[in-house]
């Protein structure tokens, strides 16, 4: 299957450790959330997975960042992850969170599919 770009938001619409853009993905055969932020500038994906136990992180509806705003933390137990590169730097963790390819181009914020990842098909 060829890598495609799918549009996710507008590219103001991801402002500095502030809310994220949550989408869904199809990620080996299940459909899962997937959330983008903007983090030192840079526009980031994962999947809305931890790595201790495969739960949802938010602890609102799509706020990752701790009170810093430097790092993506689980709600349910406390893991954090780079926001940069999803690795996991401290509390339980089983690696680190699955990465979603980005560009941004145009104004706009695009998400890469991958041989394991395919967009909602409506």
């Amino acid at each position: 299957m060829a890598e495609e770009l799918i549009p996710l938001c507008n590219a103001p619409d991801l402002l500095d450790s502030g809310d994220a853009v949550p989408f869904d993905v199809i990620y080996h055969g299940q459909t899962c959330r997937a959330f983008a932020v903007r983090h030192a500038g840079k526009a980031h994906a994962y999947l809305n997975r931890c790595s201790h136990v495969p739960m949802e992180m938010d602890y609102q509806p799509n706020r990752f960042f701790d009170s810093s705003g430097n790092w993506l933390i689980c709600a349910t137990h406390g893991a954090m992850y780079s926001p940069s590169t999803g690795a996991c730097i401290g509390g339980p963790c089983r690696g680190g969170l699955v990465k979603i390819a980005l560009s941004e181009f145009d104004g706009v914020v695009h998400w890469h599919t991958a041989h394991n990842l395919k967009p909602i098909e409506f």
